[in-house]
């Protein structure tokens, strides 16, 4: 296979990123109408949730590239560089909107609201990674393996990602359209991120920390044990019937 031409790599990561964002904010309003999918919050509590998403989720895509630089919390070459990563972007994300409706004190269930268009949004974004180049996979013989810098084709794992996260994108709607798995449609979703990101790390070329795995799988290992406790307790804290 011939080198693929990245000369717009960067213009097409952008591109893909602003559609992205645009598809998050239209699906979000237009997604099948729930009592879980619209929650009634005022514009105020709305835009500090969104607020608390977006900031959440920037940090915290930064941290492995804080842990593992030298010096990068102080120099702060880290934070202007382009490395970031989904995984713990999400969980930022998560924890920081979880934190902000505990501040305000927001009792409204908001994560169906987040699920559908978050898995739009990935689903898109991650064509934006693809055309830059950037979070491939290891050294393939398959035939639909991407040269991507001259050196063989590799495992396309930001189409795969594509694949997953348009899948789950129509595994939701149907969820919404039908009311299953009210109030934990976010965490399903999240969950299942987990097990296919910890699946398909090692199709990645990341170095290997404890047991083989990767920081990303240890990480993907944590947040779907976190998600799942939160899953198990709302679930036992739900009043008894009778």
């Amino acid at each position: 296979m011939s080198q693929i031409d990245w000369s717009v790599g960067r213009l097409a990561y952008g591109f893909f990123m602003a559609v992205a964002l645009t598809a998050f904010v239209l699906v979000r309003r237009w997604q099948p109408r729930t009592q879980t999918s619209h929650p009634n919050l005022n514009r105020e509590e709305k835009f500090a949730l969104a607020m608390a998403a977006f900031i959440g989720g920037m940090l915290s895509a930064k941290l492995p590239f804080l842990f593992f630089e030298a010096n990068g919390w102080f120099t702060g070459q880290v934070w202007i560089a382009d490395g970031k990563t989904v995984t713990t972007g999400i969980a930022g994300a998560y924890a920081m909107v979880e934190l902000t409706k505990w501040g305000m004190g927001i009792q409204v269930k908001t994560g169906d609201s987040f699920a559908l268009p978050l898995a739009v949004a990935l689903a898109i974004g991650r064509w934006g990674c693809f055309f830059n180049g950037c979070c491939f996979g290891i050294p393939t013989e398959m035939p639909w393996g991407v040269n991507f810098f001259g050196d063989g084709p590799r495992h396309p794992t930001q189409l795969y990602e594509v694949a997953f996260h348009a899948g789950m994108a129509m595994v939701l709607w149907q969820l919404a359209s039908r009311d299953r798995l009210a109030t934990h449609r976010l965490q399903f979703y999240l969950i299942c991120y987990c097990c296919f990101r910890f699946a398909t790390e090692f199709l990645r070329p990341e170095p290997e920390l404890a047991l083989g795995w990767t920081f990303y799988q240890w990480f993907s290992l944590i947040f779907a044990a976190a998600l799942a406790l939160q899953w198990r307790a709302s679930r036992s804290a739900l009043p008894e019937d009778g």
